[in-house]
């Protein structure tokens, strides 16, 4: 028995924010001092730094469970499955809702309950959860189903990952810039066959990486008095992005059996594009591989932004449906999926299309 993904749907949110956007922002840094160059030079050397030229935010009347539902919707109505036939429903996610104009998280009941009350379930075996894991969490998701259909606990999961990080992104902090918002899901379904999930790997380094995602105050505490946003140690995830990531990818593959010249796509976690591009260099140099196509990892950062979970199931979705332009996913084509973030946690999983 192997688990399969069934079905994909994203919901990439309507408000498009360009950099231009942000000409106008007071940004200060740690120290809570004005930045001593001008807007402009930031904005241009943050897109030369991570790609980004504009991201996604949700509009004012959604919230994180809206479009956890509407991406759910949307897979299911891609697959004709009946929801009533799931057992189980896993939503990724960082802070819950986040009423617009407002910093409190809203964590109960869970976003998992809200997505299947708003998709009228009524099957009561069907358990519905979140949870909690940084940037890989819906990637953690999918390992979570995978081991429930191989112990025979389910059939048929639910995986959704979901973030509005816009409401939470202190607009002080240029690092601010790279959050976006959205919400990808699939279904994953055990089936009699070799393909599928073919491995999976997760490690977590708590003990000296933890801090370097965190909530803390506004680098402008007289605008947000109590109020706590997402900060980041940024050169030091970077770094050990670069120093763990290919080794969690290739230890996936030793596992699957799979050399890396048999790979057709790596789907990574859209966290910064220079990032992603030296993690992809590091996983072929552990091969002495060479220099990677260009068409191996497609990109969705540059337009997208960072929405945290819901990127790479976003990135599948666009690629199921044909909307990436130059990529395409054919039977039996192997994909690695992987990803890092807050915990420090990464995962990665080898996957043959069917």
């Amino acid at each position: 028995m192997h688990s399969v993904i069934t079905a994909t749907g994203s919901h990439i949110p309507s408000v498009r924010v360009p950099n231009e956007h942000f000409l106008g922002h007071d940004f200060r840094g740690a120290d809570q001092k004005t930045i001593d160059k001008s807007n402009a030079d930031i904005l241009k050397q943050f897109e030369s730094i991570t790609t980004i030229r504009e991201r996604r935010y949700v509009p004012d009347d959604l919230d994180t469970s809206d479009i956890a539902f509407d991406a759910a919707r949307k897979a299911l109505q891609s697959s004709n499955i009946d929801p009533e036939q799931l057992d189980g429903i896993i939503v990724a996610h960082n802070f819950g809702d986040v009423r617009a104009g407002s910093q409190r998280l809203d964590l109960v009941p869970s976003l998992a309950a809200r997505v299947k009350a708003k998709l009228e379930i009524r099957n009561p075996f069907c358990p519905a959860w979140d949870l909690i894991f940084g940037c890989p969490g819906w990637l953690q998701g999918v390992i979570v189903a995978d081991q429930m259909i191989r112990a025979g606990d389910a059939h048929r999961v639910m995986v959704i990952g979901a973030d509005t990080l816009s409401r939470i992104s202190d607009p002080h902090d240029r690092d601010s810039l790279i959050y976006a918002d959205g919400a990808g899901a699939v279904v994953v379904e055990g089936r009699e066959t070799n393909d599928g999930v073919l491995s999976r790997v997760t490690r977590s380094d708590t003990l000296e990486h933890s801090g370097m995602l965190f909530m803390g105050t506004s680098y402008n505490p007289e605008a947000f008095l109590e109020s706590l946003f997402l900060k980041m140690e940024g050169r030091k995830l970077y770094k050990y992005a670069l120093n763990h990531v290919a080794g969690t990818v290739k230890e996936a593959l030793d596992r699957a059996g799979v050399h890396l010249r048999d790979v057709k796509k790596v789907l990574i976690h859209q966290a910064n594009g220079k990032m992603d591009e030296a993690i992809l260099d590091a996983v072929y140099d552990l091969y002495d591989a060479g220099t990677p196509s260009p068409d191996v990892m497609p990109m969705t950062i540059s337009w997208l932004g960072n929405s945290s979970v819901a990127t790479i199931p976003t990135l599948l979705d666009l690629l199921v449906r044909g909307e990436l332009e130059g990529h395409a996913i054919h039977a039996g084509d192997i994909i690695v999926f992987a990803s890092v973030g807050a915990g420090m946690h990464i995962n990665a999983v080898v996957y043959r299309w069917v």
